[in-house]
């Protein structure tokens, strides 16, 4: 009931802003660490020019991409993991439901 009386309140969905919040601090994340992690590995600690020599170059995409696919993979991975946990809790919730039907009927 809202406060004002009458009307009933609309059940809430996810907060879009905290949404589109969180997915920016993940991507921050991730950029941080791709960057940290190629740069570790593929820049020379002796710049003397202001651009990065080719090899440096070709290392950063290579190193960018290998990051990406990784995440990509892990992504599929828990998504694939979440969509059975969430099939598992819907089976048992109606295992549930019907055992309750079951034993309030007799």
């Amino acid at each position: 009931m809202s406060f004002f009386g009458g009307g009933q309140q609309q059940p809430q969905g996810p907060d879009p802003m905290f949404a589109a919040q969180t997915e920016m601090e993940m991507y921050t994340d991730m950029f941080n660490k791709i960057s940290t992690t190629c740069f570790k590995k593929c820049a020379s600690t002796r710049h003397k020019d202001a651009e990065l020599p080719l090899g440096e170059m070709s290392c950063t995409d290579r190193c960018t991409a290998k990051y990406l696919e990784a995440q990509e993979r892990v992504g599929k991975v828990l998504q694939t993991a979440n969509e059975a946990q969430a099939a598992q809790q819907k089976a048992m919730q109606e295992m549930q439901t019907s055992m309750g039907q079951t034993f309030n009927g007799k």
